[in-house]
C-alpha cells in the first residue's frame, strides 16, 4: 500500500513538472482557438497505461451544468452553480484549486438538468460568458471582478426552450452572440463597455443551441450561424445578411457549423443529416450535397461535435455510430457502432479523444480515414451523483498544455497526457 502511494506521488510530481504553460497550446474558448476542436499540441502520449492516464487533480464543487473549459495563462475557466446562482469559476489549471468565483445570474431550471451550458471566452485580461437565462457578463480574469453586464432580453432576445447554450465569440472589438428574435437574431456588443453595436435586423430567426464560427469568405469577414430553419452569413462590420441557405431542422439545432475556405458544412440529429455548400463570388450559394431528404443519411450528429481533419469529417452519427465522412462529397468513409457509445470528440497529436456520454468511457483512437483503430481507453471515475437522470456526460473533452480535462457536473478532472 505504501509503495503504491509513493509511486502515485512520484507520478503526480513528474506530471506537474511536465506541465509548462505554452500560449500556443492555450484553449481560450469553446472548441479551441479556431472553434474546430483541434489542438496543435504535440508530444502527447500515444498510448495510455491500462488504467488510464495519471489523474493529477479533481475538483468537486463545480455544481450543476454542462459548461465546458477555457484554459489560458495557467487558469481554467468554466461555469457551474452554487448557493442558488450560476457562477463563473476560475481554477488553477496546474493544481485544481479554486482561485475565485463570480456570480452570473439565477440558475436556469431545465428538465434535462439545471445550470449553465456555454463555455466562457477569454480575451486578454477579460473573460466573457453567457448564462443559461441569457445574462452576458464580462469580468477581470485576474480576480473575477465584474466589469459590465447586459442581457439578451434587453435587446429583444428570446430564450430557447433549453436555455441559452451558446459560447460567445470575441472578435476584434466586439463580443458577438445570438439572442434570437424580431429585433435581430445576432448581436454585437462593444467588448469594453457592453454597449450594443449592431443587430442583424435582416435575420430575425429564433435562437438555437450552436455557437458562431467566424470566417473570411471571398474577402468578407463574416459570422456563420444556424437557426431551426436557416444557415446564414452575417457581415462582421454591421450585421448585414450576406447569404442565407434554408436547412429545416427538428427539435433542436446544436452542432457548430464547419467552415473551410468558402465551403460551409452543417449536421444535425433527430434524423436530419448533413448539408454542405460553397459561397461563390457575389454571395451565391452552390449546393454540394444535401442529406435532409435522402435515405441512408451519413452524419446525424445530435451534439458532441464534428471535426474536420484534412478532407474528412469525424463525429458520432445517430444510428450509424462513430463516423468518417468525406467533406467534399458527403459520402461515408467508415463507421463503427459497437466499440463506443454516442458522445463528444476532440483532436490532438494524431488522435481523437472520444467520450461516451452514457458510460464515461474515454477512447483514444487513431485520427485516420482507414477506420476505428483504438489505442487505449479508461472510464471516468468517480461520476456525479447530482446529474439529472435525463442528462448525460455532455461536456466536451479539452486538451491543453499536456492535460486532458473532463467534467461530469460538479466533478472536474485533470489528467496528465504528456
Amino acid at each position: 500500500m505504501k509503495k503504491s502511494l509513493v509511486l502515485l506521488a512520484v507520478a503526480s510530481l513528474c506530471a506537474s513538472a511536465l506541465h509548462a504553460d505554452n500560449p500556443a497550446f492555450d484553449w481560450p474558448q469553446f472548441r479551441g482557438p479556431n472553434r474546430d476542436d483541434i489542438s496543435k499540441e504535440t508530444g502527447l502520449l500515444q498510448q495510455w497505461p491500462a488504467d488510464g492516464p495519471t489523474k493529477i487533480w479533481s475538483f468537486t464543487q463545480a455544481g450543476q451544468g454542462y459548461s465546458g473549459f477555457s484554459v489560458v495563462g495557467g487558469k481554467l475557466f468554466t461555469m457551474g452553480t452554487r448557493d442558488g446562482s450560476e457562477i463563473l469559476i476560475c481554477l488553477d489549471a496546474a493544481k485544481g484549486t479554486e482561485l475565485w468565483i463570480a456570480k452570473i445570474g439565477n440558475i436556469l431550471s431545465n428538465g434535462w438538468g439545471d445550470g449553465p451550458r456555454g463555455t466562457p471566452s477569454v480575451d486578454g485580461d477579460r473573460v466573457y460568458t453567457l448564462s443559461g437565462e441569457g445574462n452576458l457578463v464580462a469580468v477581470q480574469a485576474a480576480d473575477g471582478k465584474e466589469l459590465w453586464r447586459t442581457s439578451m432580453d434587453s435587446i429583444g432576445g428570446k430564450r430557447p426552450g433549453w436555455g441559452y447554450t451558446e459560447s460567445v465569440l470575441v472578435d476584434g472589438a466586439h463580443v458577438v452572440c445570438t439572442p434570437g428574435g424580431s429585433k435581430g437574431a445576432m448581436a454585437a456588443f462593444d467588448k469594453m463597455t457592453g454597449k450594443p453595436v449592431w443587430q442583424s435586423t435582416q435575420w430575425t430567426d429564433g435562437a438555437q443551441y450552436s455557437s458562431i464560427v467566424p470566417a473570411e469568405i471571398n474577402g468578407q469577414r463574416q459570422y456563420v450561424q444556424r437557426s431551426m430553419t436557416n444557415i446564414v452569413g452575417i457581415a462582421a462590420k454591421d450585421g448585414a445578411l450576406l447569404w442565407e441557405q434554408p436547412y429545416p431542422g427538428k427539435t433542436a439545432m446544436i452542432p457548430t457549423p464547419v467552415v473551410k475556405d468558402n465551403q460551409i458544412y452543417v449536421a444535425s440529429g433527430y434524423g436530419v443529416g448533413s448539408l454542405s455548400f460553397t459561397i461563390e463570388p457575389g454571395n451565391q450559394i452552390k449546393m454540394l450535397y444535401d442529406e435532409t431528404a435522402a435515405p441512408g443519411k451519413v452524419m446525424k450528429n445530435h451534439h458532441g461535435g464534428v471535426i474536420l481533419l484534412g478532407d474528412k469529417l469525424y463525429g458520432y452519427s445517430d444510428g450509424v455510430g462513430w463516423t468518417c465522412q468525406d467533406f467534399k462529397t458527403g459520402t461515408l468513409v467508415w463507421s463503427e457502432k459497437s466499440k463506443l457509445g454516442k458522445g463528444a470528440i476532440a483532436y490532438a497529436d494524431g488522435h481523437f479523444y472520444c467520450l461516451d456520454e452514457s458510460t464515461g468511457n474515454v477512447a483514444l483512437i487513431d485520427a485516420s480515414p482507414n477506420g476505428w483503430n483504438e489505442k487505449s481507453r479508461f472510464k471516468l471515475d468517480p461520476q456525479s451523483s447530482i446529474r439529472n437522470p435525463k442528462g448525460h456526460i455532455w461536456t466536451h473533452p479539452v486538451i491543453s498544455n499536456g492535460r486532458l480535462y473532463l467534467r461530469d457536473q460538479d466533478l472536474i478532472f485533470s489528467y496528465a497526457i504528456k
